[in-house]
């Protein structure tokens, strides 16, 4: 495929990391870039503390109700909710009929959950509710928490949400909550958007310790989705196929990460000249003259390829890849019409793109 090729040219995937939890970066000041309308001068852009890129967030209080769920939590001074890294435990019931249909045939539930769904969904899920009573648990009585990221670079994920661990002091030490939900069994270890940087190894003894002992999800008695060995198969072709470009991308200033706060900016930079991007495809859309793929970006902008040639758009397969990363190679070019103006990369050749090798649907 595709992807064997690129490997083959150097795309090579190397071993993580651990990292210990307190370690932090030095605090460089940077915003979140400005839409392509509206472009603010460095000296016009205000960061707050928790849009300053850097690996120390900050230490927050808790909200009054901090826990939105497993994976998410609020904290004081930060709009909207925390999205937990590296972990994606199970759904709460969104309902009573959810939960009412769940308790009559909870098997006969998550089918028809999936339906023709090709890849594993989340929904609803007892163990999903057990995961929150975890979260709850493990703050409960703590003051404040310790935010910190995985990459100083990516500062929000999808929904503008804040990407972080989190780190409460017990017995007098930060023990990672990320890290004991896996532990818990409340959730895999979740590479979908990639391998953690710093905790990998963590992360692996922690899902590993959590399987032997047949705790939470891994239970045989657990209600909950019980797909993961489909879901990680799925998860961790992505996590390789990202590592890969963030191996070949260290040190070359052309190789931009559109997820990064600074990626438009690099962009700009780059205008008139070949740059090779990662992203996630969120739309596919085709017109008369024209197919375009929008990319995802940091602070909830996007960005287009543009496949004026039919047949090179179906030749590079990338219409089955809607939700999936790609990397693509190309020329930064303008386009403006009206009062609509955008960067872009033209695809003319279907080699110009990269797809992940995933692993066959049911």
């Amino acid at each position: 495929g595709r992807g064997s090729a690129w490997v083959a040219c150097g795309w090579l995937v190397l071993g993580a990391l651990g990292c210990d939890p307190a370690a932090t970066a030095e605090l460089r000041p940077g915003a979140e870039a400005p839409k392509e309308q509206d472009r603010k001068s460095p000296e016009e852009r205000r960061p707050s503390v928790v849009d300053t890129e850097g690996l120390l967030i900050g230490e927050f209080r808790l909200a009054s109700k901090p826990v939105v769920d497993g994976d998410t939590i609020r904290v004081e001074g930060i709009d909207g909710s925390v999205r937990l890294l590296a972990i994606d435990t199970e759904e709460r019931f969104h309902g009573k009929g959810e939960r009412a249909a769940a308790e009559k045939d909870f098997d006969a539930y998550l089918r028809g959950k999936r339906a023709r769904s090709r890849r594993p969904v989340k929904t609803g899920t007892p163990m999903g509710e057990e995961a929150k009573a975890f979260a709850e648990a493990f703050f409960e009585g703590a003051d404040s928490v310790r935010l910190e990221r995985d990459d100083p670079r990516k500062l929000r994920g999808g929904y503008g949400r804040v990407l972080a661990y989190a780190f409460v002091q017990k017995d007098g030490r930060w023990q990672s909550y990320n890290v004991e939900c896996v532990r818990a069994g409340m959730s895999p270890y979740f590479t979908k958007y990639g391998y953690s940087r710093r905790f990998h190894n963590q992360f692996m003894r922690a899902e590993s310790e959590a399987r032997e002992a047949n705790r939470g999800i891994w239970s045989p008695d657990a209600r909950g989705y019980g797909d993961y060995d489909e879901r990680k198969a799925w998860w961790d072709a992505r996590a390789e196929f990202i590592r890969a470009f963030e191996q070949r991308a260290s040190g070359q200033d052309d190789h931009i990460d559109l997820a990064q706060w600074d990626s438009l900016d690099s962009l700009e930079r780059h205008r008139g000249q070949p740059v090779t991007v990662l992203s996630t495809i969120e739309r596919i859309k085709r017109f008369k003259t024209l197919t375009r793929v929008t990319l995802s970006m940091h602070g909830e902008r996007s960005f287009p390829l543009i496949f004026f040639d039919r047949d090179v758009f179906e030749r590079s397969g990338v219409g089955a890849f809607r939700g999936e990363p790609i990397v693509v190679r190309g020329e930064v070019t303008h386009y403006e019409k009206g009062s609509y103006s955008t960067l872009q990369i033209v695809v003319e050749d279907a080699d110009q793109l990269m797809l992940p090798e995933l692993p066959s649907t049911r």
